[in-house]
């Protein structure tokens, strides 16, 4: 857990409605908290799912990284430089919050992990770098970071089969759809391409839709089907 007194606050949480023996890990955008994505989930819920939405420390990313996912977004472009560090650092957060699920008795490969934009774009580094197995990834409106280190990066991960949903807008003026269309058929040179799915949405902006919210659904409850 944190350890000083600028501890990012906990997690908004979503219980299962019974016994938890599934969990969605979602990461919000930047300049958000995961109070609104929880309550989103809260709408498509699954009963034996908990749904996990930290928030990113507001402070900036080097006051306290123990208790942040953020990093810094240098430029949009496909040529930009990107903080690094900022990335790797914010990953390892994230891989901790995960550990800390399979010590209270989720495995890892019953969980899914996801975000939104800044949120998205560390789900799918995170997923892609780690040795633990997930059970899926959600990706929205973002793109891929440091994609120049992959597919080296990914070469000794676990979720080289995983199985991802990236969504995105047809109408987004911040992370345009070409972003989207240039992360998946990235992705799909070092993910199994069958594994891989890419949904748009016609006049989505840089935000989330109803249509978007019953495919996440629908994903969730194929990769986190109930066990008896």
């Amino acid at each position: 857990m944190c350890g000083n007194n600028m501890s990012a606050p906990l997690p908004a949480i979503v219980p299962a409605a019974r016994k938890a023996t599934a969990a969605v890990i979602f990461l919000h955008g930047l300049g958000d908290t995961g109070h609104g994505w929880a309550e989103a989930f809260a709408g498509i819920r699954t009963p034996h799912v908990k749904y996990i939405c930290p928030h990113a420390s507001l402070s900036s990313p080097f006051t306290n990284p123990l208790c942040s996912y953020r990093f810094d977004i240098i430029s949009l472009s496909p040529e930009a430089e990107e903080d690094e560090s900022g990335i790797k650092r914010a990953a390892e957060n994230i891989k901790a919050l995960i550990d800390q699920e399979v010590k209270n008795g989720i495995p890892s490969h019953r969980i899914v992990l996801g975000g939104f934009s800044q949120g998205g774009a560390l789900s799918l580094y995170t997923a892609l770098t780690m040795h633990q197995k997930l059970a899926g990834v959600m990706a929205l409106s973002c793109w891929l970071p440091l994609r120049s280190s992959f597919p080296q990066a990914a070469a000794s991960s676990s979720n080289k089969d995983v199985h991802i949903l990236q969504c995105h807008g047809e109408a987004d003026p911040l992370v345009p759809l070409v972003f989207g269309c240039l992360t998946v058929e990235k992705l799909k040179s070092f993910v199994d391409p069958a594994n891989v799915q890419f949904k748009t949405y016609p006049r989505m902006p840089h935000s989330s839709c109803p249509q978007e919210m019953m495919d996440i659904k629908q994903f969730i409850e194929k990769q986190l089907p109930p066990i008896n």
